[in-house]
């Protein structure tokens, strides 16, 4: 395999993995999701046309190919990490400033933060939150994260999807406890429904659920969804969440999605001028954001 070819994130999720022969813990060691890893892995034995994981219930085990890559790679990150350390000054730093839409920015680019940081520590990230159109010419950034319905929303620039943008109902745990029963979409009636940017999304949410859209036409309005969500969170009505920004929410029990009726409101997309041409920071950032995000 030539090495302009050779598939580096894969080989170095592989390398976790075998070594801790767990792929939740390689993923917790490289900060992306479990089933980043799983991809990287199974796109790896696919190029190669071998197996390097036995997949049992609840472990994994290396096959002889598997345990004969491991040594050699292992080795060879051992010895760049080593050549690297030598050769950057504990003082040297890199910076690299990404515009981002600021419910993405606040919900989940800034929780994960911490972790690219200890990841990559010489590089600083600087975050600018804005929702406009990026013109690259004039600001600062050299990477944007944008939300839209397609990748050619944005003039001369190039887009790369994040993730797709899916919507449900989302509420504190103490409002569905103590509110009005939410048994079917119907219920909702009886809710305050917070709003994001206009009415529209709740409306459309409400038509597939076949409710009437006048049904939305009361309620707060907010002009973003990092204001929407933390007005859930404390209680003062229901959310058209974005799954993208709320599953930390959810997860943790500090949000509820009442009903399984999702919306497609578009996708999140990471925009650059041209991505060829990406510095050395924005280049790590812009990988290590595809991993963490998928």
């Amino acid at each position: 395999m030539r090495r302009g070819r050779l598939p580096l994130t894969a080989l170095r999720s592989f390398e976790s993995a075998g070594r801790l022969l767990s792929f939740t813990q390689a993923a917790e060691e490289l900060f992306v999701t479990q089933a980043a890893i799983s991809r990287q892995i199974r796109e790896l034995e696919r190029s190669l046309g071998l197996a390097l994981f036995e997949r049992h219930h609840r472990s994994v085990s290396l096959t002889e190919n598997g345990a004969r890559l491991l040594v050699r790679l292992t080795q060879s990150f051992d010895e760049i990490d080593s050549a690297l350390r030598q050769m950057i000054p504990s003082s040297a730093a890199a910076s690299l400033v990404v515009s981002a839409e600021p419910g993405f920015a606040a919900c989940w680019l800034v929780p994960r933060l911490d972790r690219f940081r200890a990841l990559r520590p010489e590089i600083d990230v600087e975050i600018l939150s804005d929702s406009r159109v990026i013109e690259f010419r004039t600001s600062r950034a050299e990477l944007a994260i944008r939300h839209g319905v397609s990748a050619t929303g944005w003039p001369r620039v190039e887009a790369q999807r994040l993730a797709r943008s899916l919507a449900t109902p989302v509420l504190s745990p103490t409002l569905l406890a103590e509110g009005p029963p939410l048994r079917h979409p119907e219920d909702l009636t009886g809710h305050t429904l917070l709003h994001e940017d206009g009415r529209l999304y709740w409306a459309v949410w409400m038509e597939q659920a076949g409710i009437p859209s006048a049904q939305t036409a009361r309620g707060p309005l907010f002009n973003d969804g990092a204001l929407v969500i933390p007005a859930a969170l404390r209680g003062h009505g229901v959310a058209l969440g974005d799954l993208v920004l709320v599953k930390d929410d959810i997860a943790a029990g500090r949000l509820v999605a009442p009903f399984d009726l999702t919306v497609s409101l578009g996708s999140y997309w990471l925009v650059a001028p041209r991505f060829d041409r990406l510095s050395p920071a924005a280049r790590v950032f812009a990988d290590w954001l595809h991993d963490a995000i998928s």
